[in-house]
């Protein structure tokens, strides 16, 4: 599904996939470009992160000598857990992208293009198209925060007993200790004899 935005003189393909056509370009001289917008796209960035809000922006294909070059811009939000009160928490992310991709068969003779010459370079399939979602998945994926944070003075929760230390901190009475430990509660260190 795709629709056309105009703004001015120059229009805006807006679409609801990320796969793009891309033979045309490949035929026009280098430095000609294509700019599309994406909006609504929902993605599966695995089982361990999700996202808050579909995923939008905007990606500018440009002729180069070899293939095209790629670059963007991804908005969206993902759905994590702070990493001290363990709340659940929305992160919005902004994105730039840019990458390369040749084509896989040579557009003048249509014989396969050998992909072993640059094995980690993006390559268009046999229809010179190139589906980005893997792209923005990899680039979304990677700025997953280690420890994502609720607010950055975040307490967190109690060691002992679990519960939130946001309305301050709270006392515990002794727990009973483990009676094969108690034997543990009279040693002493020597620490002259230590440092020896």
């Amino acid at each position: 599904m795709t629709a056309v935005s105009t703004s001015g003189d120059k229009s805006v393909d807006i679409r609801a996939d990320l796969a793009y056509p891309l033979a045309a370009l490949l035929g026009e001289p280098a430095g000609s470009r294509r700019d599309y917008a994406f909006e609504g796209i929902p993605l599966d960035l695995g089982e361990d992160l999700q996202l808050a809000t579909p995923v939008s922006g905007w990606v500018r294909f440009s002729r180069t000598n070899r293939g095209i070059f790629i670059r963007g811009g991804v908005d969206t939000a993902l759905a994590l857990e702070c990493s001290r009160c363990l709340k659940p928490i929305t992160l919005p992310i902004s994105l730039a992208i840019s990458e390369e991709a040749l084509p896989a068969i040579d557009i003048a003779t249509g014989k396969p293009l050998d992909p072993d010459v640059e094995p980690e370079i993006v390559r268009l399939n046999d229809h010179h198209e190139l589906d980005i979602e893997p792209i923005i998945r990899e680039a979304i994926q990677l700025a997953e925060p280690i420890a994502p944070l609720c607010r950055p003075d975040c307490p967190g929760l109690c060691s002992i007993c679990g519960e939130s230390l946001e309305s301050g901190p709270h006392d515990h009475d002794e727990a009973p200790l483990d009676p094969r430990l108690e034997a543990l509660r009279a040693f002493r260190v020597d620490a002259d004899a230590e440092t020896g």
